[in-house]
C-alpha cells in the first residue's frame, strides 16, 4: 500500500490499483505537491468528519469522477447525496479495494462549513495484506485508542494529528503512540497548513524520540510505502 501526503488529513492510498482519497482537502497544497485530481482516477473517498479542511474539495472529486464511492458516517453521506455511498458508523466495517476499514471514535467536533450537522467524528483501522494502519483523524487522545490494539492487532503505521490547538499535539501524540496504541511508526498530519497548527519539528521529534517512536512529518507530495 502506498500513501502520498496532500496536506492536513488529506491521503492518496493505492492499493492494488485502487485509489482512496481521506478527506480531501488538496487543492489548499496543490502547489507544493504538484497533485492533479484530473490525473488521478479516485475510486472512494473516505471522510472523517464534515469540517471544510476536510470537505472542501470532495464535491470536485465527484465532478471529475462521478462513480467514486463515498465512505463515511449517515449524516456525511446524506449531505452529499451522491449516488454511491457506504455510510458507516462507529463499530462499523466495510471491505473496499481490498482492504478492511473499520469507523472507530474520535474526539472532535464535527460540522460543515454551513452550519449543518456532519454526526460524530471517526477515525479509521485500514487492515490489507497483514497490514495494519490506523487513520485517526482529527482528534484528541481518548481512552479507546488503549482498546484498538487489543481490537485489531498490531498497528504499523499510526496516522496522527500533531499540529495541537485543533488536536493532539506532538507530545501528546507521542504519548498516545507509545502509551495506548503501542505503535512504533506514526505518520503525523494535520500540522503546518495554518498559523495555530505550526509546530516546531525538531522539539515534536524530540518528543517522538524519547517514545523511541518513529515518527514521519511528510512533505507535501510525498509517497510512503507501508
Amino acid at each position: 500500500m502506498k500513501i502520498q501526503f496532500l496536506g492536513q488529513n488529506c491521503f492518496l492510498f493505492t492499493i492494488d490499483g485502487k485509489t482512496i482519497l481521506s478527506d480531501p482537502f488538496y487543492n489548499f497544497g496543490a502547489e507544493k505537491s504538484g497533485f492533479k485530481i484530473s490525473e488521478i482516477k479516485i475510486d472512494y473517498v473516505l471522510i472523517t468528519h464534515a469540517h471544510g479542511d476536510h470537505t472542501a474539495d470532495v464535491a470536485e472529486v465527484l465532478q471529475h469522477y462521478p462513480d467514486a464511492t463515498i465512505v463515511g458516517q449517515p449524516e456525511i453521506c446524506g449531505h452529499f447525496d451522491h449516488a454511491n455511498a457506504i455510510d458507516l458508523n462507529l463499530g462499523g466495517t466495510a471491505t473496499i479495494a481490498g482492504a478492511e476499514i473499520s469507523m472507530v471514535p474520535a474526539s472532535h467536533t464535527s460540522s460543515f462549513p454551513d452550519g449543518s450537522y456532519g454526526g460524530v467524528p471517526c477515525g479509521y483501522f485500514i487492515k490489507y495484506n497483514g497490514k495494519t494502519t490506523y487513520l485517526a483523524g482529527d482528534t484528541g487522545i481518548v481512552g479507546e485508542m488503549q482498546l484498538f490494539v487489543k481490537m485489531f492487532g498490531d498497528i504499523d503505521a499510526a496516522i496522527l494529528p500533531v499540529g495541537g490547538h485543533y488536536t493532539m499535539c506532538a507530545r501528546q501524540a507521542s504519548f498516545a503512540a507509545a502509551e495506548l496504541l503501542k505503535a512504533k511508526k506514526v505518520i503525523g498530519c494535520h500540522f503546518d497548513t495554518f498559523e495555530p497548527i505550526t509546530i516546531n519539528h525538531d522539539e515534536a521529534h524530540k518528543h517522538f524520540s524519547e517514545k523511541a517512536v518513529e515518527l514521519i512529518l511528510p512533505e507535501l507530495g510525498q509517497i510512503l510505502d507501508i
